[in-house]
């Protein structure tokens, strides 16, 4: 055996060897949600936050169904709840192919949070803006 096979496999890296940089699992913030940027990236829940700080969090794996109709919004159907979105603009275009309802059925939709008055002032027409978040106890 020559001494460099060996040296492979004894010598431990060089402390000032370049590191692989950690994933990051942030979120593009969309106004009203959140949006995971990588082609393969998914979320494995949902965050729903609501204007008072009540926070519910749900798995994607649970979700039966979801349902979007223009003039009711959007519902989530959970064994045993129902959660209705309502808003304006929940399925138009954030940005170039990014959408609210589209990204909750391919799991790319981290949170949704409820919009303040101010907010609805400052979005354009064509953006989502997310006016409530209901769900059933």
């Amino acid at each position: 055996m020559t001494d460099r096979l060996l040296d492979k496999y004894t010598k431990r890296p060089l402390a000032d060897a370049p590191k692989p940089e950690p994933e990051t699992d942030e979120a593009e913030d969309c106004g009203c949600f959140g949006w995971l940027r990588g082609v393969r990236e998914r979320s494995i829940m949902l965050e729903l936050r609501k204007k008072d700080g009540h926070i519910l969090a749900v798995g994607y794996s649970w979700l039966e169904r979801v349902e979007f109709d223009p003039s009711e919004g959007i519902t989530l159907h959970l064994p045993g709840r129902k959660i209705k979105i309502t808003g304006s603009g929940l399925n138009s275009d954030a940005r170039p192919t990014v959408r609210l309802f589209d990204g909750i059925i391919r799991h790319r939709v981290p949170w949704i949070r409820e919009a303040d008055r101010s907010e609805g002032l400052k979005t354009g027409e064509q953006a989502a803006l997310v006016e409530g978040i209901q769900w059933d106890e």
